[in-house]
């Protein structure tokens, strides 16, 4: 694969993922053996080293795109914000599938949204009402309702949500989880 079209290529998922992603898992991807995309990925880290407003994190065979530490007051600014502000209809919405389908993974959330939600999920880990716990294949992680946020809401556990048994056990999304699995 020509040099620019792979780092391009990287550059995309690392965008899209919002969380590390494995070297194993990228050249998977991209076709393409892990070596190259290691050969790839430094030259990207070199890339963006030169005053830009991302990084690439890099650490056990993974990579991440991040802000530019240089930058953290101006990013600060905008996630206090965040966190401040009332929650988004995106993020209760992205609340309530972890709630009564979770713990389920950030790809079968975005295939029941039709939508991608990592900036949403980081921001309900921020605020401390989701949590995530790796998942034993390489697919990334599984998000659950934290302890908070049934504080929040005053409840004991997520079973005395508004029709819980009904919800949580709905077939049309059962389906459309199948559907997403077999897909992959």
């Amino acid at each position: 694969m020509e040099e620019n079209k792979l780092k391009s290529i990287l550059e995309s998922l690392l965008f899209v993922s919002g969380e590390p992603i494995g070297a194993q898992k990228l050249a998977k991807i991209c076709g393409i053996p892990k070596n190259e995309v290691k050969e790839a990925m430094a030259k990207l880290e070199n890339e963006y080293r030169d005053a830009r407003g991302l990084r690439i994190l890099s650490g056990n065979d993974s990579y991440q795109l991040a802000s530019n530490p240089e930058n953290s007051k101006f990013v600060n600014q905008l996630v206090s914000g965040e966190l401040s502000a009332d929650i988004s209809k995106s993020a209760m919405e992205t609340l309530s599938i972890i709630a009564y389908r979770g713990p389920i993974t950030r790809i079968q959330i975005d295939a029941i949204r039709g939508a991608n939600s990592s900036y949403v999920l980081r921001s309900l880990l921020m605020r401390g009402l989701v949590g995530r716990r790796e998942t034993s294949d390489i697919r990334g992680y599984l998000y659950e309702i934290s302890f908070d946020f049934l504080k929040y809401l005053g409840i004991q556990k997520i079973s005395e949500l508004p029709d819980w048994e009904t919800l949580s056990k709905n077939d049309k999304v059962a389906t459309l989880l199948t559907l997403d699995e077999e897909a992959q």
